[in-house]
């Protein structure tokens, strides 16, 4: 047996949290030797396993597509670091929404308060840490589906820099932005999973610790005070802060020009197959197919123009050495049951205006479990430039040891 097949008779662990996958369950046995050896982890359902079905979050599109011919790059590579997949975890549908609720499979719990949505679309993956299931566990994050879910459940995550994960046997979504991420609740296996996922370097002390003002300003008081305190920490450790304004243009308009891009990626990839299946779409999720198979050429072109411009203002901006730093969220993990128009268009625009910074510019990012607002995590966002992502984990594992845990975790 290969570590690439499944392992017989593996069912999915005890779950009280609805974090994993049982209509295409899988589990993978890792080499008995290696830096993640004896570590546990579960991947999104967008992943690609040898002899079996991946499910993209919709049950049409399991039913749809046959099963992989290979075991995706990214899953064999921790195998053969030692580390073993006891699941797949959900995601929300086809991945488009940044919620963590599915009409079709359920809304994994979040461990903090099971009256409050988890966060998407890597849900699963970011449940399954939060609640003590796995070590650590893989997502996907094209507009903010590792660090948002991160900071509602007070874990690490990572959007890496673009392209330097690879997605070999990952669904495709919107090749500009995706980027496969991981969480851990451990500074230590976060690092170290970097370690086997990033090409090989050694961090480099930041030497700039720039304060994001404008994403700031966009949160409300409360956020900032609670921010405030892990602000701090960011500069003992890393260097004396220094206010700037990401987005002259302002970060809304940094979010219209991602959400055109990305929409229209979305439907390049996966419009035919949505027209002739016709898979039913929940709520807020079947609205956003809707406006990416309608977003005009010329919107498109405009578009690209302005997220050329994006990247030259984040290149000016984040030199060698600079931490960029902004809250992950603007709020706490909503409640579950918040009307479709608040939390599908209000609450996730807002979100988007932060997340689209790294989006825009493929810079890796990494939210810190650092603050709580009422009890609850909220989480603080350390970006670099390109490539700089070990610099970024080796941040994360020396003020994030694991501080804060789901009571229930």
């Amino acid at each position: 047996m290969t570590a690439a097949e499944p392992t017989p008779g593996w069912v999915p662990p005890d779950d009280p949290f609805g974090a994993f996958c049982r209509h295409n369950h899988v589990a993978l046995e890792g080499a008995q030797s290696g830096p993640l050896a004896g570590l546990t982890f579960a991947v999104k359902d967008i992943f690609a396993v040898k002899g079996t079905r991946t499910g993209f979050g919709h049950p049409d599109w399991l039913r749809t597509h046959p099963p992989a011919t290979e075991t995706a790059e990214l899953i064999e590579r921790l195998l053969a670091a030692g580390a073993h997949m006891v699941a797949r975890a959900h995601t929300d549908e086809m991945a488009y929404s940044l919620t963590g609720e599915n009409v079709h499979y359920g809304t994994p719990l979040n461990p903090w308060d099971a009256a409050r949505i988890p966060g998407g679309s890597s849900s699963g993956s970011a449940v399954a840490v939060a609640a003590g299931l796995v070590d650590f566990s893989i997502g996907t994050d094209c507009g903010g589906s590792v660090r948002l879910p991160a900071s509602y459940l007070g874990i690490l995550g990572i959007r890496p820099t673009h392209g330097s994960v690879s997605l070999d046997g990952a669904v495709s979504f919107a090749p500009s932005f995706d980027c496969a991420g991981w969480f851990a609740r451990s500074g230590d296996i976060f690092e170290a999973v970097g370690r086997v996922l990033l090409p090989a370097g050694e961090p480099q002390r930041p030497r700039r610790l720039l304060l994001a003002r404008d994403a700031f300003d966009l949160v409300n008081e409360s956020v900032r005070e609670a921010l405030a305190p892990a602000v701090a920490i960011l500069e003992r450790h890393v260097a004396p802060v220094e206010e700037v304004i990401v987005s002259p243009d302002g970060l809304r308009t940094w979010f219209e020009t991602f959400r055109v891009l990305q929409a229209a990626e979305i439907w390049a990839n996966h419009g035919e197959w949505i027209t002739a299946t016709r898979p039913e779409f929940g709520p807020g999720i079947r609205e956003r197919f809707e406006w990416a198979a309608a977003v005009p050429a010329d919107s498109v072109a405009e578009a690209k123009a302005r997220h050329r411009d994006v990247i030259r203002r984040l290149g000016e901006l984040l030199q060698p050495g600079d931490v960029l730093c902004l809250p992950s969220s603007p709020r706490v993990a909503p409640l579950r049951n918040t009307t479709t128009d608040t939390l599908e268009i209000e609450y996730r625009h807002q979100a988007m205006c932060l997340l689209c910074i790294a989006g825009l510019g493929g810079l890796p990012q990494v939210n810190l479990s650092l603050a709580l607002l009422g009890g609850l995590p909220i989480g603080l966002s350390i970006v670099g430039p390109r490539g700089a992502d070990l610099d970024l984990l080796r941040v994360a594992s020396e003020v994030c040891p694991g501080v804060y845990c789901a009571p229930s975790g």
